[in-house]
């Protein structure tokens, strides 16, 4: 009997948006020796990867970088329970499904919100932001999700930071599926703070978050409330800042991965990284235009890394899900309101032009396979 979970080629592609495909350097790495936390040696690494983090979020000197074991959630809550302070607020801008989750996480922390419901995949109207600001002084805190992955959308981090600051506020940015593609800056573009993960487009492995912001911010919050016990960002910042330690025991494999990610993003540069991925979508995005696919959003609003796209005709997502990964390609359901029509297919990691041919063609081919399309 033959097996279909088992891919035609030794090389599976992973077209979910995380964890994705590492540099054969990167996986290495994680074979690093055994070590304890407390030894000078991962004092050495830890603020390696600390300065080498802060350097990929575009910081300077004024910037620094808190490391977590965690998912990039682990990051985004981190962020939210510890820089909103006990009288302050939230405005939660949501357009998309990470948007909404905002809210959830300021929710469970008891943290005052206003909720800016936009309609998955619409554009944020910065006017819309400042308006809501301004009829509200108690937000301290302004909440966006740089990429959007359950649509594919980009969010325009400068103009509301900007927007923020005039009105006094805070940006707490998730760059979780962001950074390293997409253009980013702390020194830059302002944003004050940033949640991070290791294994999305900064191609480390899974298991590191992080946040990152100036040293002023991070030392305010000795006077911020504490909502969280481990995720409390003060707590990170003072063991690794002042005695070059992690608060809680960490996951050392990861971190000698993530070096070897940094170093490989840092050389490559932002710039080429995102020339690199925005080739990569270009292609999938012609082949499935090709095909008859309609593709989610208008071209200025997509991120680099990502693509939601109609499911083809009388196929069902599992139908095609089995069918290329049978072929050897991972690729990722839509979420919530889309999920009966769309899927995604991300460009993340180290995908080939010559991965995305064979893609185009192995969909191809179960797009024209009469038992398909008869079904």
């Amino acid at each position: 009997m033959t097996d279909t979970n088992r891919p035609h080629t030794d090389r599976v592609v992973l077209m979910n948006p995380g964890p994705v495909m590492t540099d054969a350097r990167v996986r290495s790495a994680l074979a690093g020796p055994d070590l304890c936390h407390r030894e000078p040696e991962f004092s050495d690494l830890l603020t390696r990867v600390r300065h080498k983090t802060t350097l990929a979020a575009g910081g300077d000197t004024r910037h620094t970088s808190v490391i977590l074991t965690g998912s990039g959630t682990s990051a985004v809550e981190a962020a939210i329970s510890s820089a909103v302070p006990a009288d302050g607020g939230l405005l939660v801008i949501d357009n998309g499904h990470y948007g909404e989750r905002f809210q959830h996480i300021a929710d469970a922390h008891g943290i005052r919100t206003r909720r800016l419901e936009l309609g998955w995949g619409t554009p944020v109207d910065p006017s819309a932001v400042g308006a809501a600001l301004a009829a509200d002084p108690g937000l301290t805190h302004v909440g966006l999700v740089h990429h959007e992955t359950s649509s594919g959308m980009l969010n325009d981090v400068a103009a509301l930071t900007r927007i923020a600051h005039e009105h006094g506020r805070e940006l707490i940015l998730d760059a979780v599926s962001s950074i390293g593609a997409e253009r980013l800056s702390l020194a830059e573009d302002g944003v004050d703070w940033l949640a991070g993960s290791a294994n999305k487009c900064l191609e480390g492995a899974p298991g590191l978050a992080f946040v990152s912001a100036s040293r002023t911010a991070f030392e305010r919050l000795a006077a911020a409330p504490r909502r969280s016990f481990y995720l409390d960002l003060h707590r990170h910042y003072t063991a690794q800042e002042k005695a070059a330690a992690p608060a809680f025991t960490p996951g050392i494999p990861a971190y000698y991965a993530f070096e070897a990610a940094l170093d490989l993003a840092l050389t490559e540069g932002q710039d080429a990284r995102h020339a690199r991925y925005s080739a990569l979508a270009l292609q999938l995005r012609a082949g499935l235009a090709d095909l008859g696919l309609d593709l989610l959003l208008q071209h200025a609003h997509r991120a680099v890394a990502l693509t939601a796209v109609r499911l083809p005709e009388h196929m069902s997502f599992d139908e095609l899900y089995r069918g290329l990964r049978a072929e050897g390609f991972v690729i990722y359901g839509a979420q919530e309101q889309l999920a009966p029509g769309w899927f995604r297919l991300s460009t993340m990691g180290r995908m080939t032009t010559q991965d995305v041919d064979r893609f185009l063609a192995a969909l191809s081919g179960l797009m024209h396979d009469d038992r398909m399309r008869h079904r």
